[in-house]
């Protein structure tokens, strides 16, 4: 006679396989996310190899750009005359040359419709290498109000990572492209890498490109990751704003994404826990700690302040 299951050894068993799926869980989703961060990784070194190839081009790493209010003109060429942001002027350098020269039209001193309706093509293109996919996914979101020189994008490309400014952007705004040939443009005082209007060589970042920051991860509210405010408000290759770069100093400390705390950020940061990701001028992506100290860090975004310091 066959003997069947009990009430009690069906629910021993079932007991047994909830608590297996328990212990499973937490690991199953542990490995999603060091796939995802290992993806978010592969992405700032993809960054930093195209800023060394610029670099390699031009001799100086990309340009922050002007500021919110322009997106990138292919006609102006890379550095400070370019008014599109870093984003913009490593398209080229990523295999996304068709991307760059969208509204070319020859004349970089006239915002013309040929080159706004490109710009807006561009700007309304999401492209994966610019998002963490642990933070959300490669698509469009709403944009800001439109610039100078784009057609308005309503809903456009975003990026989870900033250059490193280090203490102050010097974005400008002389009004239109022209104007930059007499306007007074004011000295650039930044001791970052990629700033507005900014040629800065590897010759000039005397602390040594292995112990100063490029690119990082950049800090955002949680509420914010899907409505495009914030820190997050333009379309990605518009110039030097909040939305492009970061700060690296003890007033501006990196933070873990959260909920409610600095809408409008300077800071970097990141959604993975206890760390973000960075990459440094020679191309090596780095993890930093949340709790890194404040002179390190300090240091760390600072190119030339002479300091010697150790990242643990």
């Amino acid at each position: 006679m066959k003997r069947a299951f009990t009430l009690v050894e069906l629910l021993v068993v079932i007991a047994i396989i909830g608590m297996l799926v328990g212990l499973l869980l937490p690991a199953v989703q542990q490995a999603r996310e060091a796939a995802r961060r290992m993806q978010c990784n592969n992405n700032l070194k993809q960054m930093g190899l195209a800023a060394l190839n610029h670099e390699s081009q031009t001799r100086f790493y990309p340009s922050g750009g002007w500021y919110w209010n322009w997106a990138g003109d292919a006609d102006a060429g890379f550095g400070k005359n370019q008014v599109g942001g870093w984003t913009y002027s490593l398209l080229p350098f990523m295999e996304q040359n068709a991307l760059y020269q969208l509204g070319a039209d020859g004349d970089p001193g006239t915002e013309s419709a040929t080159q706004k309706e490109g710009a807006c093509t561009r700007g309304s293109t999401p492209l994966s290498v610019f998002f963490c996919p642990s933070r959300r996914a490669c698509k469009a979101y709403p944009a800001g109000t439109g610039v100078t020189n784009s057609n308005k994008v309503d809903n456009g490309g975003k990026s989870d990572y900033g250059c490193n400014s280090a203490d102050t952007h010097s974005g400008v705004n002389p009004g239109s492209f022209s104007a930059s040939k007499t306007y007074n443009w004011p000295t650039p005082t930044s001791k970052g890498v990629i700033f507005g209007r900014s040629e800065v060589t590897i010759g000039e970042v005397r602390d040594g490109t292995s112990n100063t920051m490029l690119i990082g991860e950049k800090y955002l509210m949680i509420e914010n990751y899907e409505n495009g405010g914030g820190s997050d408000n333009e379309p990605i290759f518009t110039g030097a704003d909040v939305d492009t770069y970061r700060y690296a100093t003890a007033s501006y400390m990196p933070y873990q994404d959260r909920n409610n705390y600095l809408s409008t950020s300077y800071n970097f940061g990141s959604t993975h826990a206890g760390a973000l990701g960075t990459v440094l001028c020679d191309g090596s992506v780095q993890s930093i700690s949340y709790s890194i100290d404040a002179e390190t860090w300090t240091y760390f975004g600072q190119r030339n302040d002479g300091k010697v310091f150790t990242l643990q």
